[in-house]
């Protein structure tokens, strides 16, 4: 699964956290255990039918089980808020009544009437009406209900949005819709007819076996897969899909699409046989299911899903071709994330949901795997650096444990530690073993594991298997420790005896971290290597050189996960940009002359180099961190970002030159920024050039934005809304409530920023009101991602900008509730 928290993450600050002492062993007090087995799961039939109306599901189910390890005369069953109509053991062609238990309507006791030996197989026949949108369940900040199943506009009351059946079974929500043994460590066949209107499609696990016709109007479609696979990846959809197809090495791959976006399925998730060829060959083993299909739908809870055979998107993935001028691989990293898990996760699964790294950390690593591949290695570098700042920016989450014992509800293990810091930690141990080596351990893992589950001491079993390496050490302080090192990185040059030092201490409270890495020595222009094992809290390293270094450059490979502060001078990291390779190495340079530009003319000049980066993301990390409210600044970097404005290609980076010029203000931008408004083909950058219009000529942006008031793109509406948040007022709040309330999910964060500026704007008590209670639920929503802190500044300053107003005093008071509220959140 693919959470998508990228938007809450980046509100916060892009300064890492320091850590804070441990806080006492929570595990003391309680231990979560791996399901114990007492039945298992061989095989489970269903039989559908869907009432729209009521938004209910008719179900007959075939579950076939064997008593695991004992002897065993009763079965339990997890069936979540269901009417169960008949239980029955099925004994050839005749159906024998079952006593059962049903009282607490989350689990059905069944007395089998006799004991069944190990191994002995039984089939139960139960019918049952699942009622999902009357269960009472709570979902995660990751996946945001857990009702397993859901009906989009059942009654096509909503304009504009399709009918629509999905399901989400992660984590145990399945059992919402089917009777079953609700957990990762059980395995089962399945085969899933579905009765439908014949006008709509289907899609579910494996193959589509047959598909007859079931009454008027009516069709059945039924799907067989033959491998045995987790509940929570059981699925169903059902809606007016179009169907692009395509094969590779013999296996549908298949993309269903609202038939507005049909036409763009190749260039949506053209990638995909790519992806399959890679991640096969890189592993050793081929993508092992008979089918692969990806289905987008509307008001998904989550992300994505890594469903058996058929991955779920949300439908943020789901673009026209003017959208995809500006698809990032952000995006597009989420289609190889999902299909990643199709080893990791589905072909082996975590046997509890403890060990969810064994599934989520694997794919997280994936994303920068393949942009690697497919886009070089300052794609992959970049993506995985991302990916471990947000983890760095959580505080909370680094005192976590990978591997998580003693979480207090399951949910709670979809965070920064099991995706980002996992995936980072898994690149950490790729470099310390070699590729070979690590993806050797890979293949043997899924081979070990096949079909079955695993968790991270089989991992590591792999790993020492292939590597002849004790691995103890790393697993311990990585996926059963939490935090991280902090650490400080001096030098010194011994002229007399040509010896340079290397000084790096580990300022993290607690025990120090054992830390293998590299060190570069640069002189005459070529590096000499020393790989170096770090296994005190300050260490000091040594290079006998001909010369002094002009670059001491310490994990030269750039893939440790620590927070450092590295004592370079200013000529040192320019030296560093110039001539150390990687993607992180050149933005350790920039981000270093951000600090002293104003006071450096080196440090400036370094900044301004950026702007010629080969690679757009580190062109946008120059202009973002110019520092264009100096003058001496202003006057030194304007000309080579007007001449950047011209030359750029990349939507993303030319909006962010438009965001830097428009911070100073100059009537001379106004032109360009007219231009690009009208004759983008990027709505990223049409969205930059309306803000930036707004800080020349507010009047003229306005009127622009009123103009495009009738977008439905987002990012778009959401500049619209951001103009309205900083020159409109009441007579705009209304626009800026509707799209706002229109988004779902996450995509309210596009109106974040719109929405707290225009707070101050309302002196109206009713609409100051209605922006305060908005903000409010996402921060609390998101709380546990920082979102809380900025979301208080915000009401803070409008209530400090209301000051003397006629309706200061009530907004005031308003503020100050929403703000308690918040604080008290958990």
């Amino acid at each position: 699964m693919n959470k998508l928290l990228t938007a809450a993450v980046c509100l916060l600050s892009t300064a890492a956290v320091a850590q804070q002492a441990p806080p006492a062993n929570p595990a003391l007090k309680i231990y979560r255990a791996s399901a114990t087995k007492v039945n298992d799961l061989v095989h489970t039939k269903l039989d559908v039918r869907f009432d729209y109306a009521r938004r209910y599901l008719y179900g007959k189910e075939w579950v076939t089980l064997k008593p695991h390890a004992y002897a065993t005369d009763s079965l339990r069953l997890d069936a979540k808020g269901m009417d169960i109509k008949a239980v029955s053991l099925v004994n050839g062609e005749q159906l024998q009544p079952l006593k059962y238990d049903y009282a607490d309507q989350n689990n059905l006791r069944i007395s089998l009437g006799r004991a069944m030996k190990p191994g002995e197989a039984y089939t139960v026949y139960i019918e049952y009406t699942a009622k999902p949108d009357e269960l009472k369940v709570q979902g995660s900040a990751a996946i945001s209900d857990a009702k397993g199943l859901y009906f989009i506009n059942p009654d096509s009351t909503e304009k504009g949005k399709p009918v629509q059946i999905w399901t989400q079974g992660e984590t145990e929500a399945s059992s919402a819709w089917f009777p079953t043994i609700d957990r990762p460590n059980q395995k089962t066949t399945s085969e899933i007819s579905m009765t439908v209107p014949s006008k709509y499609v289907t899609l579910s696990n494996g193959r589509l076996d047959s598909q007859k016709p079931a009454g008027a109007g009516l069709r059945t479609d039924t799907w067989k897969m033959e491998m045995p696979h987790a509940p929570y990846l059981f699925m169903m959809a059902v809606g007016d899909f179009k169907i692009h197809k395509e094969t590779w090495r013999g296996k549908e791959v298949s993309y269903y699409l609202e038939p507005k976006y049909a036409p763009f399925a190749k260039q949506i998730f053209g990638n995909t046989p790519d992806m399959l060829e890679f991640f096969s060959n890189r592993l050793g083993v081929e993508y092992p299911w008979n089918k692969y299909s990806q289905i987008v739908v509307r008001d998904y809870v989550s992300g994505a899903m890594e469903n058996t055979s058929a991955t779920l998107h949300g439908e943020f993935v789901q673009m026209t071709d003017k959208q995809l001028v500006d698809r990032e691989y952000q995006n597009e990293s989420v289609i190889a994330h999902e299909l990643f898990h199709q080893w990791f996760g589905d072909y082996v699964t975590a046997e509890s949901w403890s060990n969810l790294t064994v599934n989520e950390s694997m794919a997280d690593f994936s994303e920068g795997l393949y942009a690697e591949h497919k886009y070089g290695a300052d794609a992959g570098d970049s993506h995985n650096h991302r990916n471990l700042r947000n983890y760095l920016r959580s505080a909370p989450d680094a005192q976590k444990n990978l591997v998580r014992f003693n979480y207090g509800d399951k949910e709670e293990m979809f965070d920064l530690v099991s995706y980002q810091k996992g995936g980072a930690i898994l690149d950490m141990l790729r470099t310390y073993l070699g590729d070979d080596v690590f993806f050797a351990g890979l293949q043997k893992y899924l081979k070990d594991n096949a079909l079955g589950n695993g968790e991270a001491h089989q991992q590591r079993l792999a790993m020492e298997a292939i590597s002849g390496k004790d691995l103890n050490w790393f697993y311990n302080q990585w996926y059963y420790g939490t935090g991280h090192p902090v650490v400080s990185i001096d030098y010194a040059w011994d002229a007399a005896k040509k010896v340079q030092s290397v000084t790096v201490k580990q300022n993290q409270p607690g025990q120090p971290f054992q830390l293998p890495f590299a060190i570069d020595y640069y002189v005459n222009g070529k590096p000499q290597r020393q790989r170096v094992m770090m296994t005190e809290a300050s260490q000091t390293f040594t290079m006998a050189l001909a010369a002094k270094p002009d670059l001491v450059d310490v994990d030269a490979e750039k893939t440790l996960v620590w927070q450092a502060t590295d004592n370079k001078s200013m000529a040192e990291f320019a030296y560093q940009y110039k001539n150390a390779p990687l993607y992180v190495a050149r933005r350790e340079a920039l981000l270093a002359a951000d600090a002293k530009q104003k006071t450096d003319p080196a440090a400036l000049k370094l900044l301004q180099s950026g702007l010629n980066d080969k690679f757009n993301n580190l062109r946008m990390v120059a202009v973002e961190r110019l520092k264009l409210d100096d003058k001496a600044v202003a006057k030194a970097a304007l000309p080579a970002l007007r001449k950047l404005a011209a030359s750029e290609k990349d939507p993303h980076a030319l909006a962010m030159v438009l965001t830097a010029l428009a911070k100073t203000e100059e009537k001379r931008d106004e032109k360009l920024f007219t231009q690009q408004l009208a004759n983008s083909p990027s709505y990223v950058v049409q969205a930059a050039a309306l803000q930036s219009l707004a800080a020349v000529n507010s009047a003229a942006a306005l009127t622009k934005a009123k103009a495009l008031e009738t977008t439905d793109q987002p990012g778009l509406s959401a500049a619209v809304a951001g103009v309205y948040g900083k020159n409109g007022g009441l007579p705009q709040w209304e626009y800026v409530r509707s799209q706002f309330d229109a988004a779902g999910g996450q995509g309210k964060f596009n109106y974040f920023e719109g929405m707290g500026t225009m707070l101050a704007r309302l002196e109206d008590p009713k609409a100051f009101a209605e922006d305060v209670d908005r903000l409010k639920a996402l921060a609390i929503q998101y709380k546990r991602y920082g979102v809380d802190q900025p979301t208080i500044a915000m009401m803070q300053e409008a209530v400090k900008k209301q000051a003397g107003s006629a309706n200061a005093a009530v907004n005031q008071a308003v503020a100050d509730k929403a703000i308690a509220e918040i604080q008290a959140a958990k």
